[in-house]
């Protein structure tokens, strides 16, 4: 059912998983800041080169752009914020500083899963559009494990 799934997204999409593309990439994962979402080690994500530069993206997708800090890594984060919107600049709960801050026009806010093993936009701010690869989509390997990445958030009204 998975399989036939996701081949009817290529299909539709023309997005291909066999390795790099114009229109897809997989790419191996390390680290524990997404979980539960994505595993520590040795999960292999789609990524859907449809959405880079921040195209079409919104709060609640996980996305993969090129790190801040070291520009040659790419990392996989969640969007909390989007332009205009505002956010809680530090960690709920762990600071007496609960200052909001309005995302700036062009950028995003992001966060791990696992807000306490996450080197996120809480200590290097906002994150140009501009720098997002694509849109996380599923995770494919382990094939025993693979599944649809979803978007759990929902806006604040």
């Amino acid at each position: 059912m998975f399989l036939a799934r996701l081949l009817s997204r290529v299909k539709s999409s023309e997005i291909l998983v066999n390795g790099p593309t114009r229109h897809a990439v997989q790419l191996p994962t390390v680290g524990a800041s997404m979980l539960p979402t994505i595993q520590v080690m040795g999960d292999h994500v789609l990524i859907s080169r449809a959405y880079r530069r921040g195209r079409g993206v919104k709060v609640g997708d996980v996305v993969s752009f090129a790190s801040v800090i070291k520009p040659r890594e790419r990392v996989i984060k969640r969007i909390i914020g989007m332009p205009g919107d505002f956010v809680l600049r530090d960690t709920p709960g762990k600071s007496h500083d609960q200052r909001m801050i309005q995302v700036p026009e062009g950028h995003c806010w992001v966060t791990g899963d696992n807000l306490e093993y996450s080197r996120d936009s809480r200590h290097y701010g906002p994150v140009p559009l501009a720098l997002v690869y694509g849109k996380v989509l599923a995770t494919v390997f382990p094939w025993k494990e693979r599944r649809w990445i979803e978007n759990g958030l929902q806006p604040a009204s």
